[in-house]
């Protein structure tokens, strides 16, 4: 049997010791995580301490309940009156980014070291922990160590700050290499990056596009971000460190802005 090993918004992951299999969520799953994520977001502004964050960070078996009961009132309500409201056109603009993004990554970033071995095989049917008991799949993906927010928060704990720079310096050289492949990321969460050795490679590609006025449009929220490490999911991690802090934001900038993307962007791809 395969446990499972973790979630996002559009799949569940199970895993072997070396290979990782997914399963796509249904729209009413998406939708009713839509609907908590955003209730847990109110619930931040209200409740003290990190709670909510916690929730956030950490899917658990409350998010899981919360989930279930909104996804019953999602099935039983007219299908309009959620695909019509924001949580609705969020649920769209998702679906569209993540295949969209899926399709780039295949077409651009396949073979390459910026992502995950992936094999392909005659579709079986395997056991997996939890709902639904089985799956019938035809593709595995390697497994990583972990994610790269996991390994930071590891060393961090560790008190190994250098190594935890020399790890974020790892992840500023890989959106290079992703631009030199015409594909830029507007979804830079540390969780979205894997690491597999002393590489980093791309968990979810729903974030990536080569739109330019997408591109433009994120790096000009960039340009107005005054301390990057916060929107990377650092803050928590890095607020006794502001020395850290500093250095990453400031290394940053300077990578993550229209001429950096313009230099490594290939000259046969249009921008």
């Amino acid at each position: 049997m395969l446990p499972r090993l973790g979630e996002g918004i559009g799949k569940v992951v199970y895993a072997s010791q070396h290979w990782v299999v997914k399963r796509e969520r249904t729209p009413s799953e998406i939708l009713a995580l839509i609907v908590v994520w955003k209730m847990v977001r109110n619930l931040e502004r209200v409740t003290p301490g990190n709670f909510a964050r916690r929730l956030l960070e950490h899917p658990s078996r409350q998010i899981r309940f919360l989930r279930v009961i909104v996804q019953a009132l999602v099935l039983v309500a007219p299908r309009g009156v959620w695909f019509t409201s924001h949580a609705g056109e969020m649920w769209r603009l998702y679906r569209k980014r993540d295949k969209r993004g899926e399709g780039l990554a295949r077409q651009r970033l396949a073979g390459t070291e910026l992502m995950p071995e992936v094999v392909t095989f005659p579709p079986a049917k395997v056991r997996v922990g939890g709902w639904p008991g089985w799956l019938t799949v035809s593709q595995a993906t390697e497994r990583v160590e972990g994610t790269l927010y996991q390994r930071l928060n590891e060393l961090a704990a560790a008190g190994r700050f250098e190594e935890m720079e020399r790890w974020l310096t790892r992840l500023l050289e890989t959106r290079r290499q992703g631009w030199q492949h015409g594909v830029f990321s507007i979804d830079s969460h540390l969780k979205n990056y894997g690491v597999t050795g002393d590489r980093i490679v791309l968990l979810d590609a729903g974030g990536l596009t080569n739109r330019w006025h997408e591109i433009e449009s994120r790096l000009n929220y960039e340009d107005e971000v005054e301390q990057p490490h916060l929107q990377l999911g650092l803050g928590h991690v890095l607020h006794d460190r502001p020395d850290i802090a500093g250095r990453l934001n400031r290394r940053w900038k300077s990578v993550v802005n229209r001429d950096e993307v313009m230099r490594n962007w290939p000259n046969d791809i249009p921008a």
